[in-house]
This record gives C-alpha cells, sequence and structure tokens, in this order.
C-alpha cells in the first residue's frame, strides 16, 4: 500500500521510525517531510502536501503527526475529499477506518510509545471501511457539504 507521511518538529523521530518500519513492512512510503529536525518547521508545509497527494490517490492511506496530532488533524481536513482521524489507541483506529472511512491517521508523537503507535498504524492500514448503510450514508452527507454546502436533513 502507498502511504504519504507529513509532520512536525515535536513527531520527527517517531515519523523517522514510522517510515522505516512501515518500509519494512512492505508498503511504498512517500516522506514529505520534515527532512530533518528543526524546531521552526511549520506542520502545514509538510502535512498539506501528504493530505493533497492521498485525496488525489484513492488507493493510497496517509499518516500525519504532531506534538499532540491535532493541528495537523485539522490541517489534513482543510484537504478537500480527505477525512483525518486522530487516534491514541488501536480501537479508535480501527473506528475511523470502519465507520468514517478516514484516509488519514493523525497521532500525536508526546502521547504514545513507539510501540503503540505502530500497534494502531497497523489497525489503521489493516482495517477497511465497512460500507454499512448508515456510515456510507453519514460519510456522504459530510462529502455533501463538503461539495456544495448542502447541509443534511
Amino acid at each position: 500500500m502507498k502511504i504519504h507521511l507529513g509532520g512536525d518538529h515535536a513527531a520527527y523521530d517517531l515519523q523517522r521510525h514510522l517510515v522505516q518500519w512501515l518500509t519494512d513492512a512492505g508498503h511504498e512510503v512517500v516522506d514529505h517531510g520534515p527532512a530533518e529536525y528543526d524546531a521552526v518547521d511549520d506542520y502545514p508545509v509538510f502535512v498539506l502536501p501528504a493530505a493533497r497527494a492521498v485525496a488525489e490517490d484513492p488507493a493510497s492511506l496517509g499518516i500525519v503527526l504532531g506534538g499532540s496530532g491535532n493541528g495537523e488533524q485539522i490541517a489534513a481536513n482543510k484537504v478537500a475529499g480527505v477525512r483525518a482521524a486522530l487516534a491514541w489507541s488501536p480501537e479508535l483506529a480501527v473506528l475511523a477506518r470502519q465507520h468514517n472511512d478516514a484516509r488519514i491517521l493523525s497521532l500525536g508523537a508526546r502521547f504514545l510509545d513507539t510501540a503503540t503507535a505502530e500497534a494502531i498504524v497497523e489497525a489503521f492500514v489493516t482495517t477497511e471501511f465497512t460500507g454499512e448503510e448508515r456510515h456510507a450514508r453519514r460519510v456522504a452527507m459530510v462529502e455533501a457539504y463538503e461539495k456544495d454546502g448542502t447541509l443534511p436533513a
């Protein structure tokens, strides 16, 4: 699977680890940066290109990382066609995929150890959207609003 990553300085070490871990697992990893640790890096510079790449390639997934993961999730969700979910447990990652068809996972590196981050990522990349009618209906409502501002009735 192709997986796009983008983050900030606070998640630099975890991002480097996940790039190697995912590559070793056989995934095609596209690292949108940062390429080196720099505390003045602005996460939108790296997160928005990763999110755009996921929006343009429906077969891909993304992972965005920051200190808390909140800003990265917010930024990724500004890209049309993307649903990014913040997860701090494998269970939340599974629900984000199954119920919300999230294609981008957001992680808060300051709150996760490496083993937990790996478990969350594994859960995210191995789970599919169920397509169950109620979940598909809700995702369609969000997509309609994103497309033309149509509010659900």
